[in-house]
C-alpha cells in the first residue's frame, strides 16, 4: 500500500496571514515579465543610487582575501565606535560602542531575533496600529500576545497604554514603538517617548523603537531619537538601518543601540543563528557614517518633491490627504465609492488596469483596510504618470458601475 508523504507545519503557521505585500509583489514581476511597464508605489525599495564613497569603498575592500572569513558577529568594533559618534554627534546620546551596540542584517531581522530573546508564550506586546507587519509577526511567531493602540493622537495613544498598563494581569512585556511612523509617517515628540518612559518604569515593560526613517523628515521638521529621554536606556533600545538614508536596502546593514542587557540577548540569539555581516559592507558602512551626511538631506529633499506631487496630484483627484512629515510614503485613505472594494481588491485593480503597484492599508492590520500606502520611490514624472493611470482606471470603473457592468463583490483575483 502507498503512503502518502505530508509535510506538517508548526502550529505558529497557522497564526501568519498570507503576506500580502509578497502577492502585489509577485503581480508586479509577472507584469513586468510580460513587459508592462509597471510603476511601483508599493514597495519601500529605494531606486536611487547608493552614495557613490560607500560604494567605492566596498569594491576597494571586497577584493581583499581578509574579508572572506567570517566577520566579527556583532559588529567591527570601528563600526560600533562610528555608530556611537553618530549617535553622540546627531542627539547627544553618549554611547560606549560596545556592549550597547550591536550590528544586525537590517533592523527586521534584529527585530525579529530580539523578540525571540525576549518573548515567549503568556507574554504581552503593545504596538500601535496600523502596523508594519514585523512588528507584529516577530512578537506572534515568538510566542506572544499582541494588544494594538490606534495611532490617532499622543494623548489617546498614552490614556489606553496607561488603562491597558492597570487593567492587563500580567502587565505587558514590551511595547514596540516605531517613529518616524510606517506607514502612516507621523512623527512622536520627546513627551511622548518620556512618558512611555515613566511607563515603562512604573510598570516593568521594556520598549523597543524601530528608527529606521530617522533622517528622513520634511518641512523642517526633526525626528527625536528615543534614546534622548533620560533613563530610556534604563528601559529600552532602538534599531536603524542604512537602508533607507543612505539608500543600501540590498546591502542589509542595521543596528540596535540602548539598554546592555536587552542587547546581549539579542547576541545571544544571534550567535545561533548568523555569523554577522560582510565585512566590505561593514567598512563601507563606516564610509556611509562619517562621510554622507549631505548625500542623506539631498536625498531627504528629494523624498519631500515626490511627496509634493502626489499629494497634490492626490488631492486634485477630490482625495482627502494628510501629507506626512517624515518617512518614505504617503498613508491615504480610499475615497468611496472605491472603499467598499477594500484595500486588497482596489490593490488588485490599479495593478491590473493602471500597472500601478500600491501597497494595500490591510497588510498593516484591518485598521488599515481602506487605505493605502503609497511609496515615494519613483521620479517625479513616473509619480505623474502614475497619478494619470489610477486616474483614467477609476473613470473606467465608474463607467461600469454605470452600466452594471462592475460588481463590489467579485472575488479577488490576481489575474
Amino acid at each position: 500500500m502507498k503512503q502518502t508523504f505530508q509535510v506538517r507545519y508548526a502550529e505558529r503557521m497557522k497564526q501568519l496571514p498570507p503576506y500580502l505585500f509578497g502577492m502585489i509583489n509577485k503581480m508586479k514581476m509577472e507584469k513586468r515579465w510580460q513587459g508592462a511597464d509597471v510603476i511601483d508605489l508599493g514597495m519601500g525599495n529605494p531606486i536611487d543610487p547608493t552614495p557613490g564613497a560607500v560604494t567605492e569603498k566596498l569594491c576597494e575592500v571586497a577584493i581583499d582575501p581578509k574579508t572572506h572569513r567570517y566577520p566579527v558577529a556583532g559588529g567591527m568594533k570601528n563600526l560600533k565606535r562610528e555608530i556611537a559618534l553618530y549617535y553622540e554627534r546627531n542627539y547627544g546620546v553618549p554611547l560606549s560602542g560596545g556592549n550597547d551596540v550591536i550590528c544586525t542584517i537590517g533592523s527586521k531581522e534584529g527585530i525579529s531575533h530580539l523578540c525571540l530573546a525576549l518573548l515567549g508564550p503568556g507574554d504581552t506586546v503593545i504596538v500601535p496600529a496600523p502596523a508594519f507587519p514585523i512588528h507584529v509577526y516577530a512578537a506572534v511567531i515568538a510566542g506572544a500576545n499582541v494588544l494594538r493602540i490606534p495611532l490617532t493622537s499622543e494623548d489617546a495613544f498614552l490614556a489606553q497604554l496607561s488603562s491597558m498598563c492597570k487593567s492587563l494581569y500580567p502587565g505587558p512585556k514590551l511595547v514596540m514603538l516605531n517613529f518616524p511612523h510606517n506607514p502612516t509617517g507621523r512623527l512622536a515628540s520627546k513627551e511622548l517617548f518620556a512618558e512611555v518612559v515613566k511607563y515603562a518604569k512604573q510598570y516593568n515593560f521594556m520598549v523597543i523603537n524601530d528608527f529606521a526613517y530617522a533622517k528622513i523628515t520634511f518641512d523642517g521638521y526633526v525626528a527625536p531619537s528615543f534614546l534622548e529621554v533620560p533613563g530610556a536606556k534604563d528601559v529600552g533600545v532602538e534599531f536603524s538601518s542604512f537602508s533607507k538614508s543612505y539608500n543600501m536596502a540590498g546591502w542589509r546593514l542595521g543596528y540596535c543601540v540602548g539598554n546592555e542587557q536587552i542587547i546581549e540577548g539579542l547576541s545571544r540569539i544571534k550567535g545561533y543563528y548568523d555569523y554577522g555581516i560582510f565585512s566590505a559592507i561593514q567598512v563601507a558602512g563606516i564610509v556611509a557614517m562619517r562621510d554622507c551626511d549631505d548625500d542623506i538631506v539631498e536625498q531627504a529633499q528629494a523624498y519631500q518633491k515626490r511627496r509634493d506631487v502626489l499629494c497634490d496630484g492626490l488631492v486634485r483627484m477630490g482625495w482627502e490627504v494628510e501629507v506626512p512629515k517624515a518617512g518614505m510614503f504617503v498613508w491615504v485613505q480610499i475615497p468611496e465609492p472605491y472603499r467598499r472594494l477594500g484595500s486588497v481588491r482596489f490593490a488588485v485593480e490599479m495593478m491590473s488596469r493602471a500597472n500601478v503597484a500600491v501597497a494595500p492599508g490591510a497588510g498593516f492590520g484591518e485598521e488599515g483596510d481602506g487605505y493605502l500606502r503609497l511609496a515615494l520611490v519613483e521620479n517625479e514624472n513616473r509619480i505623474r504618470q502614475a497619478l494619470k493611470q489610477i486616474r483614467q482606471s477609476l473613470r473606467d470603473i465608474d463607467h461600469e458601475i454605470e452600466t452594471g457592468q462592475f460588481h463590489f463583490d467579485e472575488p479577488i483575483t490576481a489575474a
